[in-house]
């Protein structure tokens, strides 16, 4: 049993830095925890030991056409959803995501469907489905 979170993360992605880009590592492997402030914990340090830049992605922090509320952006920001992601989204090539919405089931494009970064545009992630 792990004592620590680094001992965990070092105990089941051993070599992350160097096995990172390879679907057969990620896919043999996972965390699970009960609850999601853990997880987010997890996932940035995790993200930290993938090699390369990371993309940063933000949410809009504006709703459009309600003109009869007003909606701080700090409380916007501040929103953690279950189901979306958070405001501020880092991603590096080789890191496994999870998708959130069905987009194309009869594809393999459904909730909960594990793929891995591939490719960063503006407005768009390419990933390998795994």
């Amino acid at each position: 049993m792990a004592r620590s979170k680094e001992e965990l993360i070092s105990t089941i992605f051993p070599s992350l830095h160097v096995n990172g880009n390879s679907s057969d590592y990620i896919i043999s492997r996972a965390i699970l925890s009960t609850k999601n402030e853990h997880v987010d914990e997890l996932n940035e340090n995790l993200i930290d030991r993938f090699c390369g830049d990371e993309k940063i992605y933000y949410s809009f922090d504006e709703a459009q056409d309600d003109r009869n509320n007003f909606y701080p952006m700090e409380f916007l920001n501040s929103l953690n959803v279950s189901g979306l992601p958070p405001h501020v989204l880092r991603l590096k090539i080789g890191c496994p995501i999870i998708l959130l919405r069905n987009l194309d089931p009869s594809d393999g494009l459904c909730n909960g469907t594990r793929l891995i970064c591939r490719k960063f545009e503006p407005n768009l992630i390419d990933a390998e489905i795994v």
